[in-house]
């Protein structure tokens, strides 16, 4: 198992677990560093936020296999079947295979880790996050030397996710990472939320968290790893590489065609909060900036 972190973020500084999923106000106040997991926390202040009512919670969300409006993901997630749920690992491994959920979750070791969450919109959280690090499921199935990349694909299942009877997406959802990064001890897979499961219309079961990136890259319910040689093409990325480029790390000083990246709004504080600056790499800089040392950000946004 790979060394764990510890954080300057404590459950004071958590985005209200309404206004994670809710996602209609803002948070004001200033937030303090890194992540928290269960060997021990370091501490950062910040004003105790209201919460709001669980239709708030439940009916205000952005996953569009279940369609492009807010409340569409809590309207429609309902018809996802995630028991049983497999995940097949696949590619350049010395083991492939389909696990099971259940039995990943019990091979691996569960800790909360407390992130900033900033979304490529500008918008940003705090989320309280259950899961394990991707290095240790990867370790199930064994990294070929040749391997340099990992690709994630979400679920497809259009009777259940309505929204993958579009066609302006070319389904099913697809992120990638450059091995290193996916090894990172930053990276984990996620199967909860607040000590809750991940609900339906926030990635259930099992989702990617890249916490220096854009929330895009951190996809969704996924079912196929694959460890390539290839540099995998995002969904996002493909559909319109001038404003989503692979890396999608979090950098003030590269705007995004139609807005500003150098401030965000903080999820919960209300719709007139005060924007702060962004952070680079989402404050995660002293821990990955170096995976980047010898590339130009702007070329590789």
């Amino acid at each position: 198992m790979a060394n764990r972190w510890k954080s300057a973020l404590t459950s004071a500084d958590i985005t209200p677990y309404d206004a994670f999923l809710n996602r209609r106000q803002m948070i004001a106040g200033t937030l303090g560093f890194g992540l928290v997991t269960s060997t021990g926390i370091a501490s950062a202040a910040q004003p105790e936020m209201e919460l709001n009512s669980w239709d708030d919670i439940t009916q205000y969300n952005n996953f569009y296999e279940f369609g492009t409006g807010k409340e569409d993901p809590a309207e429609y997630a309902g018809a996802l079947t995630t028991v049983p749920w497999g995940v097949t690992i696949d590619g350049l491994v010395e083991r492939p295979g389909t696990f099971d959920f259940q039995d990943i979750i019990s091979e691996m070791t569960i800790e909360e880790r407390i992130y900033r969450f900033r979304c490529v919109e500008a918008w940003s959280m705090v989320v309280p996050w259950n899961g394990f690090e991707l290095n240790d499921l990867l370790e199930l199935a064994g990294i070929k030397p040749e391997a340099k990349y990992v690709r994630f694909e979400t679920l497809y299942r259009p009777e259940e996710m309505v929204g993958q009877k579009a066609s302006w997406i070319d389904w099913p959802y697809i992120e990638g990472l450059r091995l290193d990064e996916a090894l990172h001890p930053l990276t984990i897979m996620a199967t909860g939320i607040y000590g809750r499961p991940i609900p339906k219309q926030n990635g259930a079961p099992l989702r990617l968290v890249v916490p220096w990136k854009y929330g895009f890259k951190s996809i969704k319910s996924i079912v196929r790893i694959t460890l390539t040689d290839e540099q995998p093409v995002g969904t996002w990325e493909q559909l319109q590489s001038k404003e989503y480029g692979f890396y999608a790390n979090v950098n003030p000083d590269v705007d995004h065609p139609r807005w500003t990246q150098e401030t965000e709004r903080k999820i919960g504080g209300g719709l007139f909060a005060k924007r702060v600056p962004t952070l680079m790499f989402n404050g995660y800089d002293k821990e990955v900036a170096s995976l980047y040392s010898d590339m130009d950000l702007r070329v590789n946004y």
